[in-house]
């Protein structure tokens, strides 16, 4: 049986979702969605919203015991419930059936199991063949499993298999100190285990601000969370109860460990080799509209290995779909791409950080303004987190900004646009802010490099 289709998206997650229904609201085409792991994707399901509804618990955890107090407010001694918070989280995620009704009644057709390539135009999915002159391919990414000796015999767990827990582990070894990683060891970290985070880079985070990661550490050990940064897990194996990881020289017994070292593109089962569909390391190659090597085949989302976010990859999508239907050479540009760490406090980011500043030849100039000046954090009696900004000396041009402070994710999001229509530093320094917030902070760094010799004092 071969069914004919205007599109096939293979995947069915954020991206795959946002392309199929762009695909049928604005060009009426009959589209097909194949899944071979989990209707809806790893975001709704195994990422994003579990994920951050554990960062939710683990912040009121935090705050009743470290903060409350000092309020004059008395609650008690606040403890996580891993099977609660798991029964909890359960509850946000829809089951695999609500997800196909979902789609079928958008109008799209699902196919439930493994596709391969069997031309550039036809799929195979379990016994049957469907065709089409435009395929989408965003089957995403999962966690990479890094050559440690004794890995596979002692186990392991990733994002996945952490949020299935019920029983929190007394101690937690995370190799990676990445987003992913970093979340989860604040996590667990505020729940009650003891974490060890192993970063082969000389710093966590190496893509961010080196002065924003450098404070974001000295956060993180402030709660009792130990980084290493520059070495690596060599081997590991059981002892007893415990695992007993190399870590450099050191050997350190923990109960579990927790991999967030990378991500690897979902591509093995799909027999790109078939129909010469190009790769990197990193995952399948596009171009700017996000076409691969091969005519009628476009890729978006973390297959690609490019920027592994969520609204990255339905961007994508939209983008892949324009050129698809409408053929205008629409083009993805990631310049001004927001990004943020969900830990506390969060470190987002907009634009060049000043490595990429000073890797790339400009005259810049930097200006960075502690929290302990920001009226809002003395409340809460918050002394890490700051707002750096990168600006080009010539033209006044901000370059990036980078905030680490509570919501500092909200903080960032409009500068994106401010620094796509070519603002200053002065301009910046002359807006108006509402007082007292946590985002005063960027105005004040802005006023510092308007007049640096002005010293940088509470309002």
């Amino acid at each position: 049986m071969n069914r004919e289709f205007d599109l096939i998206v293979l995947g069915s997650g954020s991206g795959a979702r946002d392309g199929a229904n762009r695909a049928r609201e604005e060009f009426g085409a009959n589209v097909a969605l194949v899944e071979s792991t989990r209707w809806g994707g790893s975001c709704p399901n195994v990422a994003c919203k579990p994920t951050k509804a554990y960062l939710v618990a683990a912040d009121y955890v935090h705050d009743i015991n470290t903060f409350v107090p000092r309020l004059g407010i008395d609650v008690g001694s606040a403890r996580a419930e891993l099977a609660r918070v798991k029964a909890r989280k359960d509850s946000l995620i829809v089951s695999e059936d609500v997800w196909m009704e979902r789609l079928s009644s958008a109008g799209h057709t699902p196919f439930d199991g493994v596709s391969a390539f069997v031309d550039p135009q036809t799929i195979q999915v379990n016994g049957d063949r469907i065709s089409a002159e435009r395929i989408l391919v965003a089957t995403g990414s999962r966690t990479a499993v890094p050559p440690i000796d004794g890995l596979d015999d002692v186990g392991w767990i990733d994002h996945v298999s952490a949020l299935a827990l019920t029983e929190l582990p007394a101690s937690l070894l995370v190799v990676g100190g990445g987003p992913v990683g970093l979340e989860f060891a604040q996590i667990f970290s505020r729940f009650g285990s003891r974490v060890i985070v192993v970063q082969t880079a000389d710093r966590i985070s190496p893509r961010s601000d080196a002065t924003a990661t450098a404070e974001l550490t000295a956060a993180l050990e402030d709660e009792g969370i130990e980084i290493r940064t520059g070495v690596s897990v060599s081997r590991v194996r059981r002892e007893d109860a415990d695992i007993v990881a190399t870590i450099g020289d050191d050997d350190v017994r923990v109960a579990q460990i927790l991999l967030a070292a990378g991500r690897l593109p979902n591509v093995e089962q799909l027999d790109l080799d078939h129909v010469g569909i190009e790769r990197t390391r990193a995952g399948i190659a596009v171009d700017a509209e996000l076409r691969t090597s091969v005519e009628g085949v476009w890729a978006c989302g973390d297959v690609t290995g490019s920027y592994q976010f969520t609204p990255v990859a339905q961007y994508e999508a939209r983008v892949a779909v324009e050129n698809m239907f409408a053929g205008n050479g629409a083009r993805a540009e990631y310049e001004f791409l927001p990004t943020v760490i969900f830990t506390d406090p969060e470190l987002a980011a907009v634009g060049m950080t000043e490595e990429e500043a000073a890797g790339a030849g400009l005259d810049y100039e930097t200006a960075v303004h502690p929290i302990k000046f920001v009226q809002r954090a003395s409340y809460t009696d918050r002394k890490r987190g700051l707002y750096k900004l990168v600006w080009e000396r010539g033209s006044r041009r901000v370059l990036g900004l980078h905030v680490l402070t509570r919501n500092a994710g909200d903080i960032v999001q409009g500068f994106g646009l401010a620094m796509k229509l070519g603002a200053t530093v002065d301009d910046i320094a002359g807006m108006h802010h509402a007082f007292p917030t946590f985002a005063e902070g960027v105005k004040a760094a802005a006023e510092q490099a308007s007049t640096p010799v002005a010293a940088a004092v509470p309002a």
